[in-house]
């Protein structure tokens, strides 16, 4: 009888512990994902991110411009690595699908998953490809709806850069 009335004694203490930690647990979990989210690369919260400029590629695998427009991207990445540069899936696929389009079309920059709209307010565009500049602080401050260069891109982003 004693040895049954601490083992609930231990048990009623253990769930008091647990309850008490549980809004941590709760608090912790919930802070540990990011509000954006990239295909294969852990998440970001834009908070983390509207500290630099941000450029959003719109592309499809049906749209030659956009593909003969990824590698400019990407050389423009490279060369401007204190900026972000995503690519985002017009399609809206789903990794399984999305995976062999990005290693087949050379999308060798973050693929963001999470919806521009739901990030920074930016429609699906009308047209493809289409490309956004998005300055310190979130504001979408350029709209491309034409193919560009790297070098376009970087007269654009200096452009900007100057303006504010």
């Amino acid at each position: 009888m004693g040895i049954e009335k601490s083992l609930t004694c231990l048990k009623i203490g253990l769930m008091r512990n647990f309850i008490k930690l549980l809004p941590l647990f709760v608090l912790f979990y919930s802070c540990s994902s990011g509000d954006i989210h990239f295909n294969k690369v852990n998440s970001k919260f834009k908070n983390n991110l509207d500290e630099n400029w941000i450029v959003i590629n719109y592309w499809a695998d049906w749209c030659p411009p956009c593909l003969k427009e990824m590698p400019e991207l990407v050389n423009f990445a490279e060369s401007n690595p204190e900026i972000e540069v995503f690519a985002y899936n017009f399609d809206r696929l789903e990794s399984e699908y999305l995976d062999p389009l990005i290693l087949r079309f050379g999308v060798d920059i973050p693929s963001i998953t999470s919806h521009p709209r739901e990030i920074w307010g930016i429609e699906s565009p009308p047209i493809l490809p289409a490309t956004y500049f998005i300055s310190p602080g979130g504001e979408v401050v350029l709209s491309l709806l034409t193919p560009q260069t790297e070098e376009s891109l970087q007269g654009h982003l200096d452009s900007l850069q100057e303006d504010s």
